[in-house]
């Protein structure tokens, strides 16, 4: 015991203490702009306006989300990015799954050859132009599909769950199963699934939060504002400053128009973050263990 503490009376405690200064510079630098809009949103716009907010709110006012509520747009926006996400990810899921399962088994012919067909367009892609040409080809322009198809496969999360099977689907598994009279099929649904609940979880976070935060994809592919999301909506107030004033029903709210900008902007950064942050508890007992399962090398 006297050994153990002198060992750790020496550089180590140095270590541990240069190594909590550092996470904890980088937590400040994290944890105070995520505090400062929070506190924004929930400010009186003219303190907002006259710079007086610094850490919490001032004057404490909904009028920001009030606005937000009243701008059509951005409920619609919401709606669409709630069901880019949710379908986009079951969809995602289970391309995902599909493609990763038969490249973990070891009698699949010609395995190596398919994988570095996958892996390959992640070192050499062919661009905007011609992926904007797949996706009009295939009467996909100016449709939810549009957000959701060219973007439902990721190869690092086939690559992830690929090695996530081989580590923790053993052989002797199937060939017990096949013993039992179970396909390949069957075996799939019955076993694999059911023991895949982690990787299952991380994939479907991953790629719900790449779905909600995507607007690029949107701005290139969409011009039926009915079909905007929630991140475009977004990018127009925040970026070109387009709040349309005939969306506002309320007289007041417009003629404060000019106030409530900052407000606007604030209260929607943290409107538009909310439901990954409310979704992340729900799978992070699976997060960490599937991530880091599915990250070493098979």
């Amino acid at each position: 015991m006297a050994a153990a503490a002198e060992r750790d009376s020496g550089p180590d405690r140095l270590f541990t203490v240069a190594n909590y200064l550092v996470l904890g510079v980088f937590l400040l630098m994290v944890l105070y702009p995520l505090t400062y809009i929070v506190s924004a949103s929930l400010s009186d716009p003219q303190a907002v306006a006259a710079g007086k907010v610094w850490l919490w709110p001032v004057n404490f006012d909904l009028d920001g989300y009030k606005v937000i509520f009243e701008y059509k747009s951005i409920a619609r926006g919401f709606a669409n990015s709630i069901f880019y996400a949710v379908v986009g990810a079951v969809f995602s899921v289970v391309v995902t799954l599909l493609a990763a399962y038969p490249l973990s088994r070891r009698d699949l012919y010609g395995r190596g050859l398919i994988t570095a067909y996958f892996v390959f367009p992640m070192l050499f892609s062919g661009g905007m132009i011609p992926t904007y040409l797949v996706v009009q080809q295939t009467h996909l322009l100016n449709t939810r599909w549009a957000l959701i198809v060219p973007t439902a496969l990721g190869i690092w999360n086939v690559i992830i769950t690929r090695t996530y099977f081989q580590m923790t689907i053993p052989d002797e598994l199937l060939e017990a199963a096949r013993v039992d009279g179970c396909d390949d099929f069957r075996f799939f649904l019955r076993v694999v699934l059911p023991l895949s609940k982690p990787i299952i979880a991380v994939n479907a976070l991953l790629y719900a939060v790449g779905q909600w935060n995507q607007f690029f994809n949107a701005l290139i592919y969409l011009t039926d504002d009915q079909l905007f999301p929630l991140q475009l909506v977004l990018r127009q107030i925040l970026v070109q400053n387009t709040v349309d004033p005939s969306q506002l029903s309320d007289p007041t709210a417009l003629a404060r128009q000019e106030h409530l900008r900052d407000l606007v902007k604030y209260s929607l950064i943290v409107v538009s973050s909310l439901p990954p942050l409310l979704a992340y508890p729900f799978v992070q007992k699976y997060f960490v263990k599937g991530l880091m399962i599915g990250s070493l090398k098979g």
